[in-house]
C-alpha cells in the first residue's frame, strides 16, 4: 500500500474556512476511495493542511484521481487560500498499520527524517526490531519511506492524547531502553511538527 501525503500552505487565518469547505466536498470524493487522515499544523511550520490518501499502488491512484476530477464538487473550492502545494508518495513499512478509521488521539506528531542514500533497508530492519516495544507507550499511526516527492525520507506519525502525554511517553520509552532504534547514524536531517486532526479525519 502507498499513501499520498498532500501538504498545502494556506493563507494565515484561513484554516477554519478551508477545513469547512474541504469537509463539505468530501462526501462525494470518498465514494471513490477513502480519506486516510486530515490534519492542520499546530506546532512547526504553520498554516498547513495535510491530507493523506491510501491507495493500492500508483496505477490505482492515477485512475481514482482521474475519476475524482469528473466530480462536480471536487476538488474543494479552496484555491483562493492556497499559497503552496506539495505531494509525497510514501511506501508503508512492512510493520506499519494501514490508514483507516482509528481513534488514536487528539494530537499527532509527524516526524520526517532524511536518510543517507541507501540506508532504507537498515532503517527498516532496525525499526522492525523495536517497534513493538515502542507501541506499548503510544500508537503508531503509520510509517514509511518516500518513493516520489522529496526522496530518502522516513516519515512516521504518532498519536497522543495531548502535548503533556507526548513528553511523558517519549521519556518513558527512552528510559525503558525500548527506544530509539540504533539508526541515528543513518539520518542527516530530522524535522517534526505537531498536528491536530479535523473533525472529519478518519484518524482522530
Amino acid at each position: 500500500m502507498i499513501v499520498e501525503m498532500r501538504t498545502y500552505r494556506v493563507k494565515p487565518g484561513s484554516i477554519p474556512e478551508v477545513e469547512k469547505r474541504f469537509g463539505e466536498a468530501l462526501a462525494d470524493r470518498v465514494k471513490l476511495s477513502p480519506l486516510g487522515a486530515f490534519f492542520h499544523t499546530e506546532v512547526g511550520p504553520l498554516n498547513r493542511i495535510i491530507h493523506c490518501w491510501p491507495y493500492d499502488d500508483l496505477g490505482q491512484r492515477a485512475k481514482l484521481r482521474a475519476d475524482a476530477a469528473k466530480l462536480s464538487n471536487w476538488p474543494p473550492k479552496i484555491g483562493e487560500f492556497i499559497e503552496e502545494m506539495e505531494s509525497k508518495i510514501i511506501n508503508l513499512a512492512p510493520f506499519s498499520p494501514k490508514l483507516g478509521d482509528r481513534r488514536l488521539g487528539n494530537l499527532y506528531e509527524i516526524r520526517t527524517y532524511t536518510m543517507l542514500p541507501g540506508a532504507l533497508q537498515t532503517v527498516t530492519e532496525r525499526w522492525a526490531e523495536r517497534i513493538e516495544g515502542r507501541q506499548k507507550f503510544s500508537p503508531l499511526a503509520f510509517c514509511g519511506s518516500t518513493e516520489l516527492g522529496a526522496l530518502n525520507q522516513w516519515i512516521h506519525v504518532w498519536a497522543y492524547k495531548d502535548a503533556a502525554e507526548r513528553f511523558s511517553v517519549r521519556d518513558k520509552a527512552r528510559e525503558s531502553g525500548a527506544w530509539p532504534p540504533a539508526t541515528r547514524g543513518q539520518f542527516v536531517r530530522q524535522e517534526n511538527m505537531l498536528v491536530v486532526p479535523a473533525a472529519f479525519s478518519p484518524l482522530h
